[in-house]
């Protein structure tokens, strides 16, 4: 099977299996309108044809209604459209766990990129030392945030992983069960989930996926790599956001924080116990039983009993494991020493903390809370800053902030709930470190860092409220536009510069975190620019990095699609060259990344050994020596053009206005997939700075065209092709890995776009020329795009990966053309000033609804 072509497996596995469920599916009798089955892929037809032949979605839905439905009410046919969306969101889930089942036969796992691919090519270069000396030092660290663009209720979770172990076995009675149940089990979300519903969510598959998948790769690196040696580095590990995610979301608070963690250390310790059992059935020696029910009682008593949840310590929790792994060595010829030892690398790798709780909020807010909090100190005769403290320059008071080394008890701020809270949040971060160990929440990010003064507030406040002189907190600045990208070197040379800091860093293992976020990046440059300065940022940072000798690693937002800087992410870091430090990879990942990329124990290992390999395959290969000069010269000016292109774009005056009325962007704040505000302000008016990058890119792709992953690079290859400079393209095509990464994810961003979906806009009186400055630039883009790769079509050389975008596609184009269908209807009630009317609030209720579908069937856009 693993030697036919992928795309051969692709239609076997996955494509021809789906076929055959969906149509079990569909003849399913879980609805009360008869022949929604029937009728829906009549309606698919409908659609399909009706788009190639040049029609609008409104004519296809009303031309649909007359030929099947023309004897039945309005309410019948808008009842049957809610039906279609119900169905197709099932599809959808379907899909899903028909390719998290047929994974592993789809993808080679034991292929390129992979550890044992990783292991046999140092056997052969004779490396095997360097890659040992390489993985003491090197991590991957995913971080699981706090914006869910995909949100199954935990019972639609259930069922999608229990049928993808059915179509594995090819259960056909079990498989027939779950298509019923899940016709009958809702999909929304009645409410907004708070922040503590979405920690509780991604708890999931830490408990269901990661706690064993990353058992697994440390057992084979120890066992396989290391020859079954201790490794001192834990190589992989895990942050996360909800929870103490405070960055634009009001409902995250220091109780919250508190409880997540408390969550997670309860959900570890719960793992931990299911394994002591399982070892307990196997090790029935004497003297070890003893041990083994001992340990059986210790952790049952901790995660069962909230109250006695801190009772046992990691120490004693090892040296007693350790005991039992002794007397195995010693008396028992190492019968099961495999499994104690899987369980001894667990508790390593996730201690008491299961994942890092990171604490993020933003510089402005901090600002604010600073401000206030010395006001405060200074009401109250404290004399820890200068009474003229405000009218100091930025560098005198960074110079105070480094200096103080007292405690503050944050009462004195009680009458503001703003400072109180971010201050008190400080006080659970000292207090989570106490309970589950240290890395159960260590790292403070600030985002819309500008200035050093940004990170030196948020240092001062550290010390001032908990830590005093033993920080350990990393200070982690998160530098997200194009600007303060460009800023981002001179902001870390004063901080290196500064002995107190720098004395910090010391303390802290010499090491620099620095965040780079890639969703503001494209919404504020677009997509080059976006890139190609986060790129020289990591470049001009290193260099400042080591000139003070400090490990600066770097923490990439990268989101899910290419447009939030997603996409094949280990092909960017395998693509990185030796200007940049790449001692550990860290990424967020995200929404439907989760469930696309790792989501099951095969995805979560594949996709995890891809990103340790191209971490680790910069250092062992030294094939990419870097971009050249003419590289770095054609990059930049690709860049520029492209951001004065899409900086144009923005700065046209019907930009909000069409994303306002033409998409779905106001509707993303009543989907109920998210606790965090879709916009910053409470405002009524859209400003373009107040949008999330969520809501921002998510609204772009319903529409079908993923402006934010492409829009500027067609305009920027044409300039090289019209002044006759194509070859210097073509070469930094051939010569980059990286310019081909970037590329690549842009193509993706072209094959899932749409225009024909939108073509009626073509005809707006308001919106027409707007709407084809758009059209224009993606017919630019994938006509210079195909002529540099020499592809005939889009993403040619994945032809397995462009099947599953057209068949995810496909699937959801009824539910696009009954979006549009509703989104016209009510850009015609606007027009004659119809509001909050029923008939209004069933099309924005069928916008709404519809949104689901197209944002989980987007998956393999991560």
């Amino acid at each position: 099977m693993s030697a036919q072509p992928k795309l051969v497996r692709f239609n076997e596995n996955v494509l021809s299996r789906f076929q055959i469920y969906n149509s079990i599916f569909m003849t399913l009798p879980f609805d009360a309108i008869s022949k929604t089955g029937v009728l829906l892929p009549l309606f698919h037809d409908a659609c399909k044809q009706g788009f190639n032949e040049g029609k609008d979605p409104t004519t296809i839905v009303e031309t649909f209604f007359r030929k099947y439905l023309d004897d039945s009410s309005v309410k019948d046919k808008i009842n049957l459209l809610f039906r279609f969306i119900q169905y197709i969101e099932r599809q959808v889930v379907l899909f899903d766990a028909i390719e998290d089942a047929a994974f592993p036969v789809i993808n080679n796992m034991d292929g390129i990129g992979t550890l044992r691919s990783l292991k046999e090519s140092a056997l052969l270069q004779n490396k095997l030392k360097e890659l040992q000396q390489y993985l003491e030092d090197f991590k991957v660290r995913i971080v699981l945030t706090a914006h869910p663009t995909q949100f199954y209720p935990g019972a639609v979770l259930g069922i999608i992983t229990d049928l993808t172990k059915a179509i594995k076995k090819n259960d056909l009675n079990s498989i027939n069960t779950l298509l019923a149940q899940l016709g009958k089990t809702p999909f929304l979300n009645r409410q907004k989930p708070t922040p503590y519903d979405e920690a509780v969510s991604l708890i999931w598959y830490l408990e269901n996926v990661f706690y064993d998948s990353f058992g697994g790769i440390f057992d084979y690196i120890q066992q396989n790599i290391f020859e079954s040696s201790d490794i001192s580095n834990e190589i992989i590990n895990i942050g996360f956001w909800p929870g103490g995610d405070r960055d634009g979301n009001p409902f995250v608070t220091p109780e919250i924080t508190q409880k997540v963690a408390r969550r997670l250390k309860q959900t570890i310790l719960k793992s931990y116990y299911k394994d002591i059992r399982k070892l307990k059935r196997k090790l029935t020696f004497k003297e070890v039983i003893d041990k083994m029910e001992l340990l059986d009682k210790m952790l049952y008593k901790s995660s069962f009993d909230d109250d006695e949840l801190d009772t046992i310590e990691l120490s004693v929790l090892l040296k007693e494991l350790e005991n039992v792994k002794q007397d195995i060595l010693s008396k028992h010829q190492s019968l099961y020493l495999s499994d104690i030892n899987n369980l001894l690398n667990k508790i390593k790798l996730f201690g008491f903390h299961f994942a890092s709780l990171d604490i993020r909020q933003d510089s402005r807010v901090h600002h604010k809370v600073f401000t206030s909090f010395v006001d405060a100190t200074l009401a109250n005769g404290l004399t820890i800053f200068p009474d003229n403290y405000h009218d100091l320059s930025s560098e005198e008071q960074i110079q105070i902030l480094s200096e103080v080394n007292t405690t503050v008890d944050i009462e004195i701020t009680k009458h503001d709930d703003l400072v109180y809270n971010t201050l008190k949040t400080i006080k659970v971060v000292k207090q989570i470190q106490q309970q589950n160990g240290e890395k159960g929440a260590n790292r403070y990010v600030i985002s819309n860092n500008q200035t050093a003064l940004n990170v030196m507030q948020l240092f001062a406040m550290l010390k001032l409220v908990a830590f005093n002189t033993d920080l350990t907190v990393d200070v982690v600045p998160l530098f997200e536009t194009v600007n303060d990208l460009q800023n981002a070197p001179k902001v870390m040379q004063q901080l290196y510069e500064n002995r107190n800091y720098r004395k910090h860093l010391s303390n802290r293992d010499n090491k620099q975190t620095i965040m780079l976020g890639f969703s503001d990046g494209t919404k504020d440059g677009g997509y080059l620019m976006a890139n190609w300065a986060i790129f020289k940022a990591k470049e001009a940072l290193t260099t400042i990095s080591r000139k003070y000798d400090v490990d600066v690693v770097f923490f990439d937002g990268r989101g899910g699609p290419p447009a939030r800087g997603g996409g094949k992410t280990h092909q960017f870091y395998a693509s990185l060259g030796p200007t940049i430090e790449d001692k550990e990879v860290q990424l967020t990942i995200q929404g439907q990344t989760i469930s696309s990329n790792f989501g099951t124990n095969d995805s979560a290992q594949y996709n995890l050994e891809q990103l340790i390999s191209s971490g680790v395959s910069n250092r062992l290969q030294s094939t990419n020596l870097g971009l050249t000069e003419n590289d770095i010269s054609v990059m930049n000016e690709l860049a520029e053009i492209s951001y004065k292109k899409y900086t144009d774009f923005k700065n046209h005056p019907m930009f909000v206005p069409y994303l306002e009325r033409m998409s779905t962007l106001k509707y993303y704040g009543k989907t109920n997939i998210g606790s965090r505000p879709s916009k910053r302000s409470n405002s009524d008016t859209l400003i373009f700075s107040d949008l999330r990058a969520i809501p921002f890119v998510g609204s772009w792709s319903q529409l079908k065209q993923n402006v934010p992953g492409f829009f500027g690079v067609g305009t920027a290859l044409r300039h090289f092709e019209e002044t006759n400079q194509w070859d210097k393209v073509a070469q930094f095509y051939k010569n980059s890995s990286f310019f081909r990464a970037l590329l690549a994810n842009s193509m993706m961003s072209l094959t899932k776009s749409f225009f024909a979906l939108t073509k009626y806009m073509s005809d707006d009186i308001e919106f027409s020329p707007f709407w084809n400055i758009i059209y224009d630039e993606y017919k630019v883009t994938k006509k210079l795009l195909l002529k540099l790769s020499g592809y005939k079509e889009l993403m040619e050389n994945e032809p397995a990966g462009k099947a599953s975008i057209e068949v995810r596609e496909s699937i959801v184009l009824p539910l696009l053309t009954i979006q549009q269908y509703a989104l016209k209807k009510l850009q015609e009630f606007e027009k004659i000033d119809k509001k909050n009317t029923a008939e209004v609030e069933v099309f924005e209720k069928m916008v709404t609804r519809s949104l689901f579908g197209n944002i989980n069937a987007s998956r393999n856009s991560a």
